[in-house]
């Protein structure tokens, strides 16, 4: 059976959480979605209550569980999400996250008024120690090739980190091949990222229709008072890596210095939490390899022709090019100033 939406939710020991969760999907008010479940090789209830749902809800048919035998992580349940969707839309969503009951049906009605390839809902984001911060777009509509991306990467984090709270067309994943990186950490941010480069409609909405939650022992809960392995942090680095290969791609985009001033900044900020926790790392990182870490996507001689961002990446350019220490030198220095260290 085919399905108008199909919402996606990887699951990981999530047991506390998992059944409000579940129920906020399933009171929507939009009639045809699938619920795609992906168990991750969870080792706690979580499925068990999944599928008490399953067996006792009306909308129980309308779920489908897909079981991996062990944990590979959420870039893997995600990427097998956007292969197994009947929906002509897909949605994606946390395990322990919930929306409003009529953000599918929001989402859809813009998605189909518009035409649109993507529909971003605004979100409330709640911290680890009960903060509540609202991420909240303009309303706005992007129908020009590239003047999605060109809001996206107009400044860095222009546009969510996270991969929920947009309603995006399955067949634009599949066709041009947009699928999440190897990695544990950050591996939406970069979806998001790519997923902006692709999209000709795009609608933004004001309207909050998620609540994103921080809790703790979850990957969002990262603590850097304690031993961390090099090769846990050396993630995140590999992840721009995997943006920066768009290059070649991008190089003709109005907004190609902007999107190489994200990247290369992302990498700056990566190393300025590294410097910060650097007496936890082992084995701790060189200065050489932290600057390495800073290469600029690209050339000196493409830099002095942009219109755009041109004075920061000629800076992040030298900053690359400097002797290892005296880089890592300035970026502590310009990182105290921005708080970051």
């Amino acid at each position: 059976m085919s399905y108008d939406v199909t919402i996606g939710i990887p699951v990981y020991r999530v047991e506390d959480y998992i059944e409000r969760t579940m129920t906020s999907v399933l009171m929507q008010t939009y009639p045809s979605i699938e619920f795609l479940i992906v168990d991750d090789g969870s080792d706690d209830r979580s499925i068990d209550i999944v599928n008490e749902i399953k067996a006792t809800h009306r909308r129980g048919e309308a779920i489908r569980i897909i079981t991996f035998p062990h944990n590979y992580g959420a870039f893997e349940t995600r990427n097998r999400i956007i292969e197994e969707a009947t929906g002509t839309y897909l949605y994606l969503m946390d395990a322990d996250d919930v929306i409003e009951s009529d953000t599918i049906e929001t989402l859809v009605q813009e998605a189909t008024a518009f035409k649109a390839d993507v529909v971003f809902g605004s979100y409330e984001k709640t911290e680890i120690d009960g903060t509540k911060i609202v991420y909240q777009y303009p309303d706005a509509k992007y129908e020009s090739g590239d003047a999605f991306a060109s809001y996206a990467y107009r400044r860095y984090a222009g546009i969510q980190a996270s991969a929920c709270n947009f309603l995006v067309k399955t067949a634009l994943l599949r066709e041009k091949g947009i699928h999440f990186c190897k990695s544990k950490f950050w591996e939406d941010t970069i979806f998001t990222l790519e997923l902006t480069t692709h999209v000709k409609r795009a609608v933004l909405l004001s309207k909050i229709t998620y609540y994103y939650l921080c809790r703790e022992h979850s990957l969002t809960d990262i603590r850097y008072d304690r031993q961390i392995e090099q090769q846990e942090l050396q993630q995140y680095l590999l992840t721009i890596e995997h943006l920066k290969q768009n290059k070649a791609r991008l190089k003709s985009k109005p907004y190609y210095p902007n999107w190489c001033y994200v990247a290369v900044m992302s990498d700056f900020y990566i190393i300025c939490n590294i410097l910060k926790r650097r007496q936890y790392i082992t084995p701790p990182f060189t200065n050489k390899q932290l600057r390495d870490c800073l290469r600029h996507p690209a050339t000196l001689s493409e830099i002095v022709k942009f219109k755009q961002r041109r004075i920061q990446n000629l800076l992040l350019y030298i900053l690359g090019k400097l002797p290892a220490p005296v880089c890592v030198a300035f970026i502590k220095v310009a990182g105290k100033q921005k708080g970051l260290i």
